[in-house]
């Protein structure tokens, strides 16, 4: 850990390098404490793992436990990001009270050498850009997240901050787009509304508000080229968790660790 100490580097300072990026995770602490930094670490290697192989049940496997013991010793070097700068402090608050952004960097070599011994891989090809086709139904109201009307831009958001641990990316077709594909709803069709709106697939969605779970129920479809379609839901949850089971799954299914 002393070690470890003096490898902390400054905001702005890591490398903007895609590899570096790609083995890298971040997560929200309370402080810059020791204590709070371990659990830190524990988060940030389940995210990492998950993050490079694409295989989001590694975190279930029995041997993270001792992994998440020593968490600490398999980061490179980590960096803090006050998530309150500019606020001043309040009367009963210290500087190790205020939430950072934790990141963490990792030797790509390390981080290999963990997956193989869970019995998993990197994933190493490019990740597929997705194109969002998402309607949203809650009571009589039932409409589709288009990229520009400002009533969608809180789950426009939410969902590219989703996408961002497993280190992909979002867009949302237009309206006509919408159309065209609605028009003639195939596999042909929705290929090229993908691709109209700047992406290589297409990941179909339902977010239907369910009063019986007091929360949304999310049922995601996605076809990658010579693979079945898969599809899979999660209930009673927020739209922000809903989306991120939407891109776990995408990554789970792309990455070649089976279904969702």
């Amino acid at each position: 850990m002393a070690i470890l100490l003096f490898l902390v580097v400054l905001p702005g300072t890591a490398s903007a390098d895609g590899f570096d990026e790609l083995y890298s995770a971040r997560t929200i602490v309370t402080g810059q404490g020791e204590k709070n930094r371990e659990t830190g670490f524990r988060d940030c290697l389940d995210h990492v793992l998950v993050r490079v192989s694409g295989n989001q049940r590694l975190t279930h496997r029995p041997e993270m436990k001792a992994l998440r013991e020593r968490a600490g010793t398999f980061v490179r070097s980590f960096s803090y990001r006050d998530r309150l700068a500019g606020r001043p402090i309040h009367d009963e608050q210290g500087t190790y009270d205020r939430p950072h952004d934790l990141t963490c960097l990792y030797d790509p070599m390390i981080i290999d050498e963990l997956l193989t011994s869970l019995g998993s891989r990197p994933w190493r090809d490019a990740r597929p850009s997705l194109a969002v086709f998402l309607d949203v139904q809650r009571g009589d109201s039932l409409y589709s997240v288009s990229p520009d009307d400002p009533r969608d831009a809180a789950m426009r958001e939410s969902f590219a901050l989703g996408a961002e641990p497993m280190a992909m990316r979002v867009s949302f077709p237009s309206s006509a787009d919408v159309d065209a594909w609605a028009a003639g709803p195939g596999a042909p069709e929705l290929a090229r509304a993908a691709k109209a709106a700047g992406a290589e697939l297409a990941l179909v969605g339902k977010l239907i508000w369910s009063d019986a779970d007091l929360g949304w129920t999310g049922t995601w479809r996605l076809a990658a080229a010579g693979k079945e379609e898969y599809v899979w839901t999660v209930r009673g949850v927020n739209f922000d968790e809903a989306f991120r089971v939407a891109v776990r799954g995408a990554a789970q299914i792309l990455s070649g660790n089976g279904s969702p």
